[in-house]
């Protein structure tokens, strides 16, 4: 058991239940890596084989782990070989689902690497409205197997981005304002636990457990699937429109006041980025800094252009490319600005109100983004987020209204100083 202090108050989470005298097996111990290849079905790279820098990679090129090894897991089963091998001998376990983190969460020094890539099915019950979604999985393969139904979930900005980190910690995406986060929309979990335990949490089964990895992170366990309520979302009304820097603080305080009681079916944000040479930017303009609002809009295609329209009457757009489209094509529209390789320093906060001096703030350094892949947004956290109670899920940060992310990102490493100041 251990004790989590969450808005105020010490809940106790019983991480582990206890093992009963059945579920007890005889088992080899992981004391060596040549055991643990011998075990698993998937792949064991270290630094003596061919392709190790290739597997120890993470999507932050200004991370440069160097672990003990890589184990390539293609089943449950060998993710239990992983954290049996990793508590067997006292090595550091560094879990990769998506190889999205930012921080580089999914490697280590001198760490075992469980590397879930090779896990990356998802199956779609369109009846039952729920898909099944292994631990390596990208939105990308959530978004195309439940587009074929007409059906999505909740989930991110970047189709790249891994379903287990993202879902660990909470969860923001298009679909929030309409079904929640992430993790609202959760229904159970297969899970190994640093027993080495299969488990399953859920409301029902290891409530405590599941209530801790609703947003608590990836330290309880390694989900191997993840089981996601589906919405009726197929096509949507969406893209970005971009402003001058001149009429971005109106813009801004425009979408502030309209979002507080927008229909829970829109989920844009507001962002800042230098203009991409796309075939809808004037070729004059591409490079500049600019603002923009991204928009996105599940329910009826005229009530959402008429909401799109008002920021057209606060000023007049330099470029925009908005129209309907599946949704897995929303959520991948930034890919190309954010291929893996990247140089990345981020900084984030939630805030429950955007003021006058927040937006002039914005308006003062938002411009200086440092290249074409680096942007700054501001997602709301309304709507269908607000209609679970505080003390739910892990998730500590209900009363926000906006979560505001300033993503820097650029290609030369030579950048990082300068950048990062």
């Amino acid at each position: 058991m251990c004790r989590r202090r969450a808005l105020g108050s010490v809940v106790e989470v019983n991480v582990y239940t206890p093992v009963t005298a059945l579920s007890v097996r005889r088992r080899t111990l992981m004391t060596t890596l040549d055991i643990l290849r011998d075990t698993m079905s998937g792949t064991v790279i270290t630094a003596d084989d061919p392709g190790y820098d290739e597997a120890r990679a993470v999507y932050n090129f200004m991370i440069d782990r160097r672990p003990e090894a890589v184990a390539v897991c293609t089943s449950t089963a060998d993710v239990v070989a992983v954290v049996n091998y990793a508590r067997d001998t006292g090595a550091d376990l560094a879990v990769r689902g998506g190889s999205h983190s930012v921080p580089g969460f999914g490697t280590a020094d001198g760490a075992v690497v469980a590397d879930l890539s090779g896990m990356r099915e998802v199956r779609v019950d369109a009846d039952a409205r729920v898909a099944y979604v292994q631990g390596g999985a990208t939105f990308n393969d959530v978004n195309v197997a439940t587009g074929a139904h007409g059906l999505a979930t909740p989930g991110g900005i970047i189709s790249t981005t891994g379903v287990g980190g993202l879902t660990l910690g909470g969860g923001i995406g298009y679909l929030s304002r309409a079904y929640g986060l992430s993790i609202d929309n959760l229904v159970s979990v297969e899970i190994v636990t640093a027993d080495g335990q299969v488990r399953t949490a859920s409301e029902e089964e290891n409530p405590d457990l599941f209530w801790a990895i609703r947003g608590g992170g990836g330290n309880f366990g390694v989900v191997t699937e993840f089981r996601f309520q589906l919405h009726p979302v197929a096509d949507v009304l969406a893209g970005p429109i971009f402003f001058e820097l001149a009429d971005g603080p109106a813009v801004f305080k425009h979408y502030r006041d309209l979002i507080a009681n927008a229909p829970r079916e829109y989920g844009g944000f507001p962002l800042f980025n230098q203009a991409p040479p796309l075939p809808f930017m004037p070729e004059d303009r591409v490079g500049e800094p600019l603002c923009a609002v991204m928009n996105c809009w599940t329910g009826d295609v005229a009530e959402g252009e008429a909401l799109i329209d008002s920021f057209r009457q606060v000023a007049t757009p330099v470029a925009e490319h908005v129209g309907v489209m599946p949704f897995a094509d929303v959520n991948s529209l930034f890919d190309a600005l954010v291929p893996s390789g990247l140089q990345h320093y981020w900084k984030a906060a939630f805030v429950t109100e955007l003021t006058d001096d927040a937006i002039d703030a914005h308006f003062m350094h938002g411009p200086g983004v440092p290249a074409m892949n680096s942007t700054m947004h501001i997602y709301p956290i309304n709507g269908a987020c607000h209609d679970v109670t505080e003390d739910a899920t892990a998730f500590g940060h209900r009363e926000a209204s906006f979560a505001t992310v300033i993503a820097g990102m650029w290609p030369d490493p030579a950048e990082n100083e300068a950048n990062t100041k």
